[in-house]
């Protein structure tokens, strides 16, 4: 590792914890299975091994298997433990219009399409997967004067994570909490307060003993390691240097991807401007790129052999496919090539078949070769994408924020293979539960399976 990478990534780590603390990679405790959706994603960037997924759904004829109303609203995607579900979600109290404007009147930075209440509530809820009935409410903060959030976020939007036996439930500045889950008592708490302007959205990830945050607000960006037992602090890393003064371009959402790769373990992170791989075990630093000047990048990295692939956020999202075998600053040398067209900006890309699928803010679905960036298509669906995409026995699922999903067969030429609808607005992304497909929307929890 060279001194200036490690300078620009500023790092603070804990010495305490010795190199044998990623000697062994694992993802998963021994509590869950391989068919568990545990994190955002699952456990394979958005593949499933199940079978007989249903292909067609609606409104009209085709019944659900199950359907329930989650109390009040949230984005974050259910996650999956056996035949549990568990979500997170938020109520808020509204403030008066007079109010609304005063508060947003007083921020430091632009208010625009920000919304803003009284308090609010935040908790976790747990479903029973075969007959979808709601089992358990966990409160876990009440809030009151929560920062605004934009109008298309929510104050519940990033994913819980478990290990089998504890939840994980992160509500950005707002919180983050840890639930046994067989007890349903809260083990710890801890508020790590960063101004998100638009609200929370990077989800946790687990690794280890650890539970690791991206924290990158208009005024400080990190990331964060926190003890699974306790909450505490194991590592925390600052992020390279920002060349921007505007804290709004500062900001970031991205979910950190854990890699194996050739003999090391990475955790590699999206910021504003910059892209870095750190080792989870510590916090120390293998390499950064910067890979453009775009903030508020949502999307999770994939990756695809030795190469990772990343969207750059806002203003005009490009992606960037990036080789995460150096070390030090690989600005100048990592880069493999960009593409600049109808790249999203909160949806994730899936990989199949070494090509990658992605369905950008304006409704346009596109495949490109992972390994030169080559376009072999884009077809207009329709819609806005914020849910990440799914793949399970040659089919790809998008869902777009209407409700309205689209299925396509991988490959060279856009082939359809079902247009399907639901009710409700719908920014999390579907999940997978045995051979059923699991869909929230604005206020429903859909299980959706095929039919004779």
């Amino acid at each position: 590792m060279t001194i200036d990478c490690a300078i620009r990534c500023n790092t603070a780590w804990n010495a305490g914890i010795g190199l044998a603390g990623w000697l062994t990679f694992l993802l998963l405790a021994d509590a869950t299975r391989a068919e568990d959706w545990w994190q955002f994603r699952g456990p394979s960037s958005g593949h499933t091994v199940a079978h007989g997924l249903p292909l067609e759904w609606d409104n009209f004829f085709r019944e659900p298997k199950w359907k329930t109303q989650i109390p009040g609203k949230g984005w974050s995607s259910p996650i999956v433990v056996g035949d549990r579900i568990w979500l997170t979600s938020a109520e808020q109290v509204a403030l008066g219009n007079d109010a609304i404007g005063d508060k947003l009147a007083e921020l430091p930075f632009g208010a625009y399409d920000l919304v803003t209440d009284a308090s609010v509530k935040l908790f976790a809820i747990e479903v029973d997967a075969k007959t979808g009935e709601r089992l358990r409410r966990i409160e876990l903060f009440e809030r009151q004067a929560p920062q605004p959030i934009h109008a298309m976020n929510s104050y519940a939007s990033p994913t819980p994570a478990t290990d089998g036996e504890r939840l994980y439930c992160h509500f950005g500045a707002l919180g983050t909490a840890c639930i046994g889950i067989a007890s349903g008592e809260v083990l710890w708490k801890r508020q790590l307060v960063v101004e998100e302007i638009t609200g929370p959205a990077a989800s946790p990830v687990l690794w280890k003993e650890h539970v690791i945050l991206a924290c990158d607000g208009a005024d400080q960006q990190y990331l964060i390691a926190l003890d699974k037992l306790t909450g505490q602090t194991n590592w925390k890393v600052q992020r390279p240097e920002i060349t921007v003064a505007d804290g709004t371009w500062r900001r970031a959402f991205s979910t950190p991807l854990i890699v194996e790769s050739k003999d090391r373990v990475q955790l590699i992170s999206m910021s504003a401007q910059w892209l870095i791989s750190i080792n989870p075990a510590d916090g120390r630093p293998w390499w950064c790129a910067k890979v453009g000047s775009g903030y508020s990048a949502v999307p999770t990295p994939i990756c695809l052999g030795e190469t990772v692939y990343v969207c750059t956020g806002f203003p005009k999202a490009e992606m960037v496919a990036v080789d995460i075998g150096g070390s030090g600053d690989v600005t100048d040398s990592a880069i493999a090539w960009r593409h600049t067209r109808q790249v999203p900006e909160i949806s994730s890309p899936i990989a199949v078949d070494g090509d990658l699928y992605f369905g950008s803010s304006q409704g346009v679905v596109s495949c490109l070769d992972a390994g030169t960036g080559k376009l072999f298509w884009q077809e207009r669906v329709g819609g806005n994408f914020a849910a990440s995409p799914i793949f399970s026995e040659g089919k790809i699922y998008f869902c777009n924020s209407a409700g309205v999903s689209t299925v396509i067969q991988p490959g060279h030429h856009y082939a359809e293979l079902a247009r399907n609808e639901l009710y409700g607005e719908t920014y999390a992304s579907p999940v997978v539960y045995k051979n059923q497909i699991l869909l929230r929307t604005n206020p429903y929890l859909f299980c959706l399976e095929s039919t004779p």
